[in-house]
Order: C-alpha cells, then sequence, then structure tokens
C-alpha cells in the first residue's frame, strides 16, 4: 500500500503550544481568560468587522443566530438539504420547521428557486412572507457556503430584502472565502447577511478542537448574543438572570490555539489553492471524473476539493468506489446525506429537490490537508483515477 494521504487533518506548525502553556500557565483554562478576547479581536478584524463572540460551536453559533433573528414556534426558514445537518438543526432547536431548497452547480442555494418558491408557494401579507399552504410566517433564511464555495450572495440578499427575510450565513467551511468582484467585493463570507457562523472543528482550516464564532451585521446583537451565551447573567455577581442563557461560551484553552491556528491561515488558504490548481491540471483530460468549480468573482479558501465522478459509466455505487479508493491509501468521502431525506425531516416541505440528488450520487472530497506536499497531491489524483478506470463498465 502507499503512503496514506488523508482527506482533511489539523496543522500544528506555529505557536499552539506556546500559547496554550501560557494558558495553563495563568490558570485560566475554562471560559474566562485574555485569549477569547484576543481570538475574539483577532478574527473581527481579519473579517473587517466589527464584532465577533467567540461560541461552543458552529451549531450554537446556528443557534443564537436565529434565537436573535425572532425565529418562533411554528415559524418557516428555508435551508439547503445539501449541507451538514448541524446547520439545519438548530431550526428544530427552535421549534421551528425548515424548508428545503435545491443546490445550484456551486451545490449552495439555488437563488433561482429560492426566488420561485417565495413568489410561487407564499404571499407577502402586512411584510411578512406567508407560506401559502400552512399558513406559517417564513422569517429567515439559512444559506451555507458549501465547502468553501460562497453563495450567489447578491441574489439572495436581494430576495430576503424584497420578502423581509433574515439571512443567516453559516459559514463553517469558508472562513477566508471572499467576493474579489462585484456588489460585495471584498467582503468575506459570513459577513455580509444579518448573521454568520464560523467553525473551528478538527476537520475545518483552522482548529480550536471544537469551537465556533458568531457575528452580526448590528453590534449590538453581537453583545446580546455573547450574553446569552454566557447563562444571560443581569448581574453577575449576585446571579441575577433575565432571560433564558447557554452555556455556549469557548474556553480559554481553545481560544489560544485559535489565535495561534488564525497566524497562518493565509497560509493554509494559499496551500489550498496551490492543490486545487494540481487537481484541476490532473483531471483536466480525465474521461470519468471533473474538478467542481469555485465561483467566479471570488477567492475561495478550497476547505474541500471535490470530484464530480461520471458514475453512469461505472459498474459500481460511488460507496464502492471511495472504499476501493482508501484501499490504495488515499481517504476520500462523500457529500452529507441530503438532509430533506434524514428521518427527522422526512416530512418536511422540499421544494422541487433535483440537482442536489444528482450531486449527490456522484461528487466526492479529496485530499485538501494543508500540510500536504505538491506529490501527495499527483499521487492522490493517479490512484483515484486508477480506482476509478478499474471501475469502468
Amino acid at each position: 500500500m502507499n503512503k496514506f494521504i488523508p482527506l482533511s487533518i489539523p496543522n500544528f506548525i506555529g505557536n499552539e503550544k506556546k500559547y496554550v502553556n501560557e494558558a495553563l500557565n495563568e490558570g485560566w483554562v475554562s471560559t474566562g481568560g485574555a485569549y477569547i478576547t484576543k481570538f475574539e479581536e483577532d478574527l473581527a478584524s481579519y473579517l473587517n468587522v466589527e464584532k465577533v463572540v467567540c461560541c461552543q460551536s458552529g451549531t450554537s453559533a446556528l443557534h443564537l443566530s436565529l434565537i436573535e433573528c425572532g425565529v418562533r414556534t411554528d415559524d418557516l426558514v428555508l435551508v439547503p438539504t445539501v449541507t451538514f445537518i448541524a446547520a439545519v438543526n438548530p431550526v428544530k432547536y427552535m421549534n421551528a420547521d425548515p424548508i428545503f431548497i435545491d443546490c445550484d452547480d456551486s451545490l449552495c442555494m439555488d437563488p433561482d428557486k429560492l426566488e420561485e418558491f417565495c413568489a410561487n408557494e407564499c404571499r407577502l401579507i402586512e411584510n411578512k412572507l406567508i407560506h401559502n399552504l400552512t399558513g406559517k410566517h417564513v422569517k429567515a433564511i439559512i444559506i451555507v457556503h458549501v465547502f468553501g464555495n460562497i453563495a450567489e450572495m447578491d441574489k439572495i440578499m436581494s430576495i430576503a430584502n424584497k420578502y423581509n427575510l433574515r439571512v443567516v450565513e453559516d459559514a463553517t467551511e469558508a472562513l477566508g472565502t471572499k467576493y474579489t468582484d462585484g456588489k460585495y467585493k471584498g467582503k468575506m463570507a459570513g459577513t455580509i447577511g444579518d448573521f454568520g457562523a464560523l467553525s473551528f472543528n478538527g476537520n475545518k482550516i483552522i482548529t480550536t478542537g471544537g469551537g465556533g464564532a458568531v457575528l452580526a451585521r448590528d453590534p449590538k446583537a453581537a453583545m446580546h448574543m455573547k450574553f446569552l451565551s454566557t447563562q444571560a447573567k443581569t448581574d453577575p455577581h449576585y446571579y441575577r438572570h433575565d432571560e433564558v442563557g447557554y452555556n455556549y461560551r469557548m474556553t480559554n484553552l481553545q481560544a489560544a490555539l485559535g489565535v495561534a491556528q488564525l497566524e497562518h491561515l493565509n497560509e493554509f488558504i494559499e496551500n489550498k489553492n496551490r492543490f486545487y490548481d494540481i487537481y484541476k491540471k490532473e483531471f483536466s483530460s480525465f474521461e470519468y471524473g471533473r474538478i467542481l468549480r469555485f465561483r467566479d468573482g471570488t477567492h475561495s479558501n478550497k476547505w474541500f476539493i471535490s470530484l464530480l465522478v461520471d458514475i453512469d459509466k461505472m459498474d459500481c455505487e460511488l460507496k464502492v468506489l471511495i472504499e476501493d479508493i482508501k484501499k490504495k491509501g488515499v481517504e476520500t468521502r462523500p457529500i452529507w446525506g441530503l438532509i430533506h431525506m434524514q428521518k427527522p425531516y422526512i416530512d418536511c416541505i422540499a421544494y422541487k429537490i433535483d440537482k442536489a440528488l444528482y450531486y449527490y450520487k456522484r461528487v466526492i472530497n479529496i485530499p485538501s490537508s494543508t500540510q500536504l506536499a505538491n506529490e501527495d497531491i499527483v499521487l492522490a489524483s493517479e490512484l483515484i483515477k486508477e480506482t476509478i478506470m478499474e471501475h469502468v463498465k
């Protein structure tokens, strides 16, 4: 077997041990400490926003965002079906219901179908978007920037403004992705909608082991989410609470890791973009698969690089192909099971899902770890192509 080439693993090449040891030596290991403040400030500077609030996870960031959106019991929230389920579960935390929208060729939510749903399946009544069939209020949209590929935010924000919808950007996979052209030139993923959620899980482009962050267009909303994330202590000395709060704060140890990781984020993005260029070259003339493109007018962090396999010409399903590629020492994975087909959501409304089904059966993520060498990318490409050729009918 060849050397093992992982899909996406953490890369600790800087001050991680130094900063964590400093936090340990100072005794600040829990949900208070200087590194939390520094990480928040460094993220805000990087993203060019006024305020970022560190929290426990990307999921908690989404939950806090929906609370701040005013989502209530029996409201509806428009969500993608191509995503990790954590992007949708917070809708249920609010006792609301998701409505699933198809993807476009970027794998992000299709703005045309979003517009079509709002125009044809709903009506505006007193500036509220009401779903015709259920009579429920459509309150918000969760947009996921899939694999670091930013959604078509100019169209989406226009639709949101037209129908008075709040926009939550799930940028958990897209830290560092930005527009380089158009209306939002220079704007980072997560900073365009009303709220943005980040994740620092172990497989993300930078990691704190767990952890996440949330930001808001309105700094007052960000401060309220910080208040909620620390158990909503109105008077912290006498433990008075006027709202239901949550234990959603990041620890100082995690933040110490984050500060060190953020120092290398631009380097990590450069590595992933270089890998993407190599993959494109390696698969440029391959008959049975092609590398999925990222949106024009953007600079993506290329968190995950994806291969579209011509599965109709194979003698097996994608699952078998992934297993056989791994036997050769290359880790790949399918995209997530479509959320509208998952057991907790099987009875929810799904609007004209077809492109998502197409990509679900054909897309695999291929090795994108930031510490890989160029030759690893070339070898992975060769072994993937070799395995695919073994299954051509």
